[in-house]
């Protein structure tokens, strides 16, 4: 069955109207906030636009770049953030899971029904939403539309983690994106932590102060 072909099924099983299928990028790494995206395909659009639609770990960034702007075209999207401070204070699942939240709200917004669907990638729904859902265990490698969800949040995570390695290059989050490479722990280890740091990660990683302050 194709990825298009699953959220047709899942639409007419579910007698709604339309489907939202809502991802996240970044619940791994150290460094850097969780996005998260939901994505809603239009009406009749040119599947062939999407034949290497698939999960975007399974793409390379080249082709993952190539259908960020045709998913967008094609489809009511959105794109939420939530930031290191509240991954700190409500830990990284329920991070993802907020971020997924904001992101299927502002796409809501944009669907003139409320007879929706969304899917949501994993074996978690999403908490404090009175919406119908249902969570699909690697659905980014099974639904046309979260596998498009995962795509923009992760070419838009990764745009993030180039942009505030200008203002830290020692830690090369330019290659890494805030993963705890080789590189990233030995640049903690010498130059200490930043204000994009989670430090609920790194506690096996160093026990010295923090130099956030002499790094700002």
């Amino acid at each position: 069955m194709s990825l298009f072909n699953f959220d047709l099924e899942e639409k007419k099983a579910s007698n709604s109207n339309f489907i939202i299928g809502t991802d996240e990028a970044g619940r791994g790494p150290a460094a850097g906030g969780v996005w998260a995206a939901a994505v809603c395909f239009r009406e009749n659009i040119d599947e062939k636009l999407f034949e290497t639609l698939n999960d975007s770990k399974k793409l390379t960034p080249k082709k993952r770049e190539v259908l960020y702007e045709p998913i967008k075209e094609n489809s009511y999207w959105a794109i939420k953030a939530v930031t290191v401070e509240k991954i700190e204070e409500i830990n990284i699942l329920n991070a993802s899971l907020l971020a997924m939240k904001y992101a299927v709200e502002s796409v809501k917004e944009q669907i003139n029904s409320s007879n929706i669907l969304t899917l949501v990638d994993g074996n978690k729904l999403i908490k404090n939403f009175s919406y119908p859902q249902k969570f699909i265990i690697k659905g980014d490698g099974t639904s046309a539309s979260i596998a498009a969800a995962s795509i923009l949040a992760k070419v838009s995570r990764d745009k993030y983690m180039d942009k505030i390695h200008e203002e830290f290059p020692q830690y090369d989050w330019i290659k890494n994106k805030g993963y705890l490479t080789k590189t990233h722990i030995e640049a903690i280890q010498n130059f200490g932590t930043t204000k994009y740091h989670r430090l609920s990660f790194l506690k096996n990683i160093t026990k010295s102060p923090c130099k956030t302050e002499a790094q700002n």
